[in-house]
């Protein structure tokens, strides 16, 4: 998987572009076409991208054919690595910051300082449905934008550097995007890029939801049902008091609150017996984390409702999950650029008017956004016959098709024009910052009724 004539020559001199067009995002624009003129850098990118289209098919293969679980992606860690290390200009690191199958490409221009860009490779499947989130997709897709990101970096002697990190571990609720961040994987990087696969959207402009998840134990004290039962504390009605709480709650939680309840253990299998034990899980999710923390308190409040009913005893256990992802405008709007001028434009359309995608699943890039500016872009590949969402069979099947493949590709030209144009737009880093400043301290305040995105 060798790159052929990949050879990276800098421009000398090379000068960022002053007074550029503006391809912000705004309220009042359809957040892509500004113009009838191309992006600078579009063609070039293309046929760069097109290039390296048959040494990427072989990766995005593997990845498919060969899908491994959270944490445990040692062929996908392995393969991309390798390939990495044929690439001139790359520093790789492998099971970077003490996470085995964590890992970094860097590109660094000889021109510094500037800005750094990174984008984000997944790699975990799903338990029993292999690549049925299409992980080996998002995989191509920042790739095939960071090696796009350094050729034009290196052809104009753009200042900067280009970051690509394997982020093991996205499914569930601990992913690696977390750790990383801890660890200090982003310091210094100024944007975060990254795309996910759907057959129903294509947009930059993704808010997804925050989530979290409770483990519940009550504790009481076993009785004789019929000799003496006011002997005992009932734990498993401790537990049926809380589910109920929380059924009566949901009548006045908001339109995009979800409360998910299931009971894991409810006594033992007797029926003449006071329950000394019992437990549950409850997974809650919410449009923003400040909307989240306000749900969490009325849910926590239904659990203690249930002991303080009872007697029993409980103990809740609290596992953050993800926060929601809040996209940057500026970013957007120049991958919605990008997006729109390069050739056959598929279907759908991205949405007109700034208007903003929500999709009802979380991400730990949503996390990454509340620590720096950041894109996360739904495209639609070809659906399978049975039209099955991430998540299906059906979909498994479609990810691993050429034509999925084809529209990541196009992916991965939009998120390196969006790279580009930070590294070569004047003062396009201090605009991107600044719009994340202000979605900040809107998120602070959310509610429902009145956030714009």
């Amino acid at each position: 998987m060798e790159e052929d004539g990949f050879i990276i020559v800098p421009k000398p001199n090379a000068k960022r572009i002053s007074n550029p067009p503006d391809f912000t995002t705004r309220d009042d624009d359809d957040g892509g076409d500004d113009g009838d003129d191309a992006p600078h850098f579009l063609s070039e990118i293309d046929s760069f991208v097109n290039t390296v289209a048959e040494k990427l098919w072989p990766l995005n293969r593997f990845i498919h054919q060969n899908p491994e679980l959270a944490y445990k992606e040692h062929k996908a860690h392995d393969a991309l690595t390798s390939f990495f290390q044929t690439q001139p200009g790359w520093v790789v690191t492998r099971s970077a910051y003490g996470i085995p199958t964590a890992w970094t490409a860097l590109f660094s221009s000889p021109h510094q300082p500037g800005p750094t860009v990174s984008f984000n490779v997944e790699m975990d499947a799903l338990p029993n449905l292999g690549h049925a989130c299409g992980h080996n997709l998002i995989a191509t897709a920042s790739l095939a934008a960071g090696l796009a990101t350094a050729r034009v970096m290196s052809a104009h002697g753009l200042p900067g550097r280009v970051l690509i990190l394997g982020t093991p571990g996205e499914e569930g609720h601990d992913g690696a995007k977390i750790r990383l961040l801890k660890a200090g994987a982003y310091s210094g990087v100024d944007v975060s890029l990254i795309s996910h696969p759907g057959i129903l959207n294509n947009s930059p402009l993704v808010r997804t939801t925050a989530f979290a998840r409770f483990e519940v134990e009550y504790f009481g004290l076993a009785a004789h049902g019929a000799n003496s039962p006011w002997k005992g504390i009932n734990a498993l009605d401790a537990l049926v008091v809380a589910y109920n709480a929380v059924s009566v709650l949901r009548q006045q939680t908001m339109p995009d609150d979800v409360i998910g309840l299931s009971i894991t253990n409810g006594g033992g299998p007797a029926a003449n017996v006071i329950h000394a034990y019992a437990s549950g899980v409850c997974v809650i999710r919410a449009s923003s984390s400040a909307r989240l923390k306000v749900l969490q308190a009325k849910v926590e409040g239904c659990f203690k409702a249930g002991g303080e009913a009872t007697g029993a005893e409980v103990k809740i256990k609290v596992i953050e999950g993800y926060k929601d992802h809040v996209p940057n405008r500026v970013l957007a709007g120049s991958y919605a650029r990008y997006w729109n001028k390069l050739d056959d434009v598929p279907e759908p359309r991205i949405p007109e008017g700034g208007r903003v995608t929500w999709v009802k699943a979380s991400t730990d890039q949503g996390n990454l956004s509340y620590a720096l500016p950041s894109v996360n872009a739904s495209f639609a590949i070809p659906p399978g016959p049975e039209r099955g969402q991430p998540h299906s069979r059906d979909f498994e099947v479609a990810a691993g098709r050429r034509e999925a493949f084809d529209r990541a590709l196009r992916v991965g030209k939009a998120l390196a024009g969006t790279a580009v144009d930070v590294l070569s737009v004047e003062g396009r880093v201090a605009e991107v910052w600044k719009e994340w400043r202000r979605d900040m301290e809107r998120m602070k305040e959310y509610n429902y009724e009145s956030f714009g995105l």
